[in-house]
Order: C-alpha cells, then structure tokens, then sequence
C-alpha cells in the first residue's frame, strides 16, 4: 500500500478534514457505526474488508475523537466503536453524499422527494424490513428528547419532506418537486384515523427534519393528537440510510411510512408513497394482519 501523505498541515479545512476521512473506509465506518454497528466482527463482516485495513481505520478514527472505543467484556477484552459528537456531526456528510450518488450517479439528476418503484433507492428501503432499528433518540416538538419507538405494540413513523403552519414558509417551488406536496393531507389523515391505529395497538409518530419551533407551529394548526419528532441532526436517516433531497439548502426526507414492532424490528415499509390516503391504509392493514400482540 502507498504511504499515506498527511494533510494535517494544509491551511484549507477541508483538506484537514480529508485527513481524517479522506478514504472510503473511514467513512463507510461512519456510516455503519451510525446504523448500529459497533464491534470489530460486525464491522469486519458487513464491510468486508481485511482486519489489518479495520485496525487501522479504527485506530485513526478514535485518535481523531470520531469515535469512542467502549469496552464491553473484560475475558478477553472486548471492545465497541461508537460515534463521538465529533463523529455524529459527519452525518449531514453521509447524507449529501447519498443524496448525490441517489441523484446522480443512480439517478438522471432530478431533484425529487419520491422514487421509481423499480429504482435502487427503493429497494434500499424495502430491504430494511426485518431489520431493526437502531437506540437513538429525536427532539419531539416541543424540545424533549424520546425514542421514535413507542411502548406499544407497534410505532407507525411517517417521513414527510416538511410541513407548515403557513403556506407562505414552503421554500420556492416546492410544489414543482416530484413528491414534495401532500404532507398536510398525510399528517390530517393520521389525525382522523388516529383512534383506529390505537385500537389496532399502534403508535403515530411523524418524523421530518425540521426543527421542533416548525413542527409543533404546524402541529397546533393542524389540530394534531400525536408527536412529530425531528430528525434535524439527521440520525434517524443515518441509521437507515433513508432517503432524501435537498431543498432550500436543507436535507429533507423523501415521503415514507415505517412500520415498527415493540422490539425495533421494522415490519413494514412503504416507499414510494404515490398515493397518500392509501399509504395510510396500508399502514393499518399492515398492523392488523400482525395482529395486536405483534406477533
């Protein structure tokens, strides 16, 4: 392998940053670190690459403070990799650059909030199903952290791009985006068919990446009866590495519908949504064939 040149002392901040995660591997441990994995075998095997290359990278990220190295056994020592703060806010990073390679190196270069059926990006998200979604926890609207999986049966998460109070606070040209309008119809349908999801044993939760003040703004004048959860720090889209688009300088979430079960499993997931009312309903029929025990 060629000696690797530092750039630590480049007076440009982004070559110091590629210093420290100037190849592919540093980041694609980034990435899995945010979707929960944690230790050097789970790491090894979803990434396939040799234990020499992982040690390094490892070593770099953690005298970098991206990551912490946690111990989790003490016979023969064992140890987990997790994200930092400094490691956390690489995440917006991941995101542009999926956002990228979703638009153009997958796509033709539209911006849109939505996706073909037969495109990458959605089978990405239909092959989080039976997967199991990260601890994390999002701003609710009214500034409290929680975790977007409820104590119930089931959590129903919605993603939408953004939604507000006032017509007027849309960015330009939002209703030109493929897939960008509708979040007022999806959230008002959730609130008139709220009690049936709570007779079936699931929980609402909305998720855009707004800040809390926006959501609980729209929420109040929308009469909403459950939380919208921000995912601003973009975590939640990390860990799943769910879809987006940017607008007005701002990742946003493509519309999907997330069905989880009381043991963070994600047991249905729908994507892409073309048809609002009818994602809300698949949502519910998907909770009652589960069954109330979510079994």
């Amino acid at each position: 392998m060629p000696q690797r040149t530092s750039l630590a002392g480049a007076d440009c901040a982004i070559a110091q940053a590629l210093d420290v995660v100037g190849d592919w591997w540093t980041l694609l441990i980034v990435r899995d670190t945010a979707r929960g994995v944690h230790r050097f075998d789970a790491l090894q095997e979803e990434l396939g690459v040799s234990r020499k290359v992982l040690t390094e990278r490892l070593r770099l990220l953690v005298d970098a403070g991206v990551l912490s190295r946690e111990p989790y056994q003490d016979r023969p020592p064992r140890y987990e990799y997790r994200l930092t703060r400094r490691g956390r806010a690489l995440l917006p990073v991941l995101i542009a650059l999926q956002d990228w390679g979703d638009t153009w190196v997958m796509g033709d270069g539209e911006m849109m909030a939505t996706a073909t059926e037969a495109s990458k990006e959605a089978a990405r998200v239909q092959a989080l199903v039976g997967t199991r979604l990260p601890e994390l926890q999002l701003l609710d609207y009214d500034g409290v952290l929680r975790d977007p999986v409820a104590d119930t049966p089931y959590t129903v998460l919605y993603c939408f791009p953004s939604a507000y109070a006032r017509r007027d606070a849309y960015p330009p040209g939002w209703s030109e985006i493929p897939g960008a309008s509708g979040c007022t119809l999806e959230s008002c349908t959730y609130r008139d068919q709220l009690a049936e999801f709570t007779a079936a044993g699931a929980t609402v939760h909305g998720v855009s990446t707004q800040r809390p003040d926006e959501q609980r703004a729209f929420a109040d004048a929308e009469r909403l009866r459950f939380p919208l959860l921000s995912d601003a720090e973009l975590e939640l889209t990390a860990a799943l590495r769910l879809p987006t688009f940017r607008a007005a300088g701002t990742s946003r979430l493509k519309r999907l519908t997330l069905v989880v079960d009381g043991y963070r499993t994600i047991r249905e997931a729908l994507y892409p949504i073309t048809d609002i009312e009818a994602s809300v309903r698949a949502a519910l029929t998907a909770i009652r064939r589960a069954g109330p025990a979510g079994e």
